[in-house]
C-alpha cells in the first residue's frame, strides 16, 4: 500500500533535521496511539543522504536490550560498538560522541519501554543531553504510543526530561480528502454510505485501513465479514490498546467508556448507570492524562452552554465498546453470526450518530 499524506508532518521533521544538521542536535517527540503509523512517518521523513539508526525498544532486560542496539548501530553508522556495553546510557553516550563528527538521524520507537526496563535511563539521557546537544549534529525523534506515559516523560515539571524537546507532534487519523483518495484507490465507484463506514471503523488509522483495503471489497458488508469473524484482528483490539494505559484499574475505565460508547454520555447518566456516587475523577482522567475522550457540545449551542456531553475521541474504540465490549459473551461463544446481524440491524442507527462527527471534522479541517 502506498504512502498516503502527512505531508505537513514530514515537512515538519525535515525542517527540524535541517537545523539539528546545520547548527545542533535536536529532540523531537512523536506521540499517537498504536497503528497510526508513527515508525512509517519517522521513517519516510529521514530517508536521504544521512544515516538513520532505528532502535524499538521491546521488554527485554536491558544488557540484552543494548546487545540488539549494538548491531543495529554498528551496521547503521559503519562503525565499532564495544561488545562490553551492557546499559543504554553507556550507548547513548557513545551515540552522542559519534554525533560530534557525523551528522545521523536517531529514531527510538515505544521509548516509555524504558519505564519498564530502567526508568534511570530518563536521567541518564537528560543528563548526557545537556551536556552534548550543543556540540553535536544529531536528529533524535523519541516515540511512544502510550500517551499518558509520553505525557509524564516529557510535560511533567518534576521529570528529568522536561523541558528538553525542541519539537513535540501528535499524530492523529487520516483527514477525510485522505480517506475519500483511498476509497478512489481500492473502490472507484464507492457510495457515501460506504465511504461513512470506512470512516466510522477506521477513524483513518493507517494499520486498520490498511488491513481493510488489502482483504476486503470495502463494501459495507464485506468490512463487517472482515472485522467480525473468529480470527479477526479487530475483536481484541480494543482491550489491546487500552489496558496498558490504564494498568489494573482498567475496569471501571471501561465501564466508563462503555457508557459513553452507547450513548449514555451526560456525568449523570454514567453515574446512574454504574450504580455509583461518582465518576468525575475517572471522566477528568480520560480526558487529561489518556486523551481518550472530550468535552462535546451540539453544534449550533451557544459557548457558554452547559450541555454538555462525552465522546470517545478515537472511532474505532468507539465502534469496539459499542459492538465487542458490549457483546462479549457472543465473542466468547465465536457466534460471530449473530454478532454481525446486530451490528448490520443498528448500523443505520449508529452510523447517524457519527454523521455528526464526520461533519465537525469536515468543518474543522476546512478552518485550517
Amino acid at each position: 500500500m502506498k504512502f498516503y499524506n502527512r505531508k505537513k508532518e514530514i515537512e515538519e521533521l525535515r525542517r527540524i533535521q535541517l537545523r539539528a544538521f546545520e547548527s545542533r542536535s535536536r529532540m523531537t517527540v512523536v506521540t499517537g496511539r498504536r497503528r497510526i503509523g508513527k515508525t512509517s512517518l519517522a521513517l519516510r521523513a529521514t530517508q536521504g543522504e544521512f544515516p538513520t539508526v532505528y532502535l524499538f525498544v521491546s521488554r527485554k532486560n536491558e544488557a540484552s536490550l543494548c546487545e540488539e542496539f549494538s548491531g543495529l548501530i554498528s551496521s547503521a553508522l559503519d562503525c565499532y560498538v564495544p561488545s562490553e556495553i551492557k546499559s543504554f546510557k553507556s550507548l547513548f553516550r557513545l551515540l552522542m560522541e559519534f554525533a560530534k563528527t557525523r551528522r545521523f538521524n536517531l529514531i527510538i520507537d515505544e521509548f516509555q519501554e524504558f519505564f519498564n526496563i530502567n526508568p534511570s535511563v530518563f536521567s541518564d539521557m537528560q543528563n548526557i543531553w545537556d551536556t552534548y546537544r550543543n556540540d553535536t549534529h544529531m536528529n533524535l525523534l523519541l516515540m511512544g504510543s502510550v500517551y499518558s506515559m509520553m505525557h509524564k516523560i516529557f510535560e511533567s515539571y518534576h521529570e528529568p526530561l522536561f523541558g528538553r524537546a525542541d519539537a513535540a507532534i501528535r499524530l492523529s487519523g487520516f483527514d477525510t480528502e485522505t480517506m475519500k483518495e483511498i476509497m478512489r484507490d481500492f473502490r472507484p465507484e464507492y457510495t457515501k454510505d460506504e465511504l461513512l463506514a470506512f470512516y466510522c471503523i477506521t477513524g483513518g488509522v493507517p494499520k486498520y485501513i490498511e488491513l481493510l483495503c488489502e482483504d476486503t471489497d470495502l463494501s459495507i458488508a464485506g468490512t463487517f465479514h472482515y472485522v467480525v469473524r473468529e480470527n479477526s484482528p479487530f475483536v481484541e483490539e480494543g482491550r489491546n490498546l487500552l489496558i496498558e494505559e490504564f494498568g489494573k484499574d482498567y475496569g471501571s475505565y471501561f465501564s466508563v467508556l462503555s457508557c459513553i460508547a452507547s450513548g449514555i454520555n451526560t456525568q449523570g447518566a454514567i453515574e446512574s448507570a454504574m450504580g455509583v456516587t461518582t465518576v468525575a475523577g475517572h471522566i477528568k482522567r480520560l480526558i487529561e492524562d489518556y486523551s481518550i475522550i472530550k468535552r462535546v457540545r451540539p453544534i449550533m449551542s451557544k459557548p457558554r452552554s452547559q450541555n454538555v456531553r462525552y465522546e470517545i475521541t478515537d472511532n474505532f474504540l468507539r465502534f469496539w465498546f459499542n459492538y465487542f465490549d458490549r457483546n462479549q459473551t457472543l465473542v466468547e461463544m465465536g457466534n460471530f453470526h449473530y454478532l454481525r446481524e446486530i451490528i448490520t440491524s443498528d448500523y443505520p442507527t449508529y452510523s447517524g450518530h457519527m454523521l455528526e462527527k464526520y461533519f465537525r471534522l469536515k468543518m474543522a479541517e476546512s478552518h485550517e
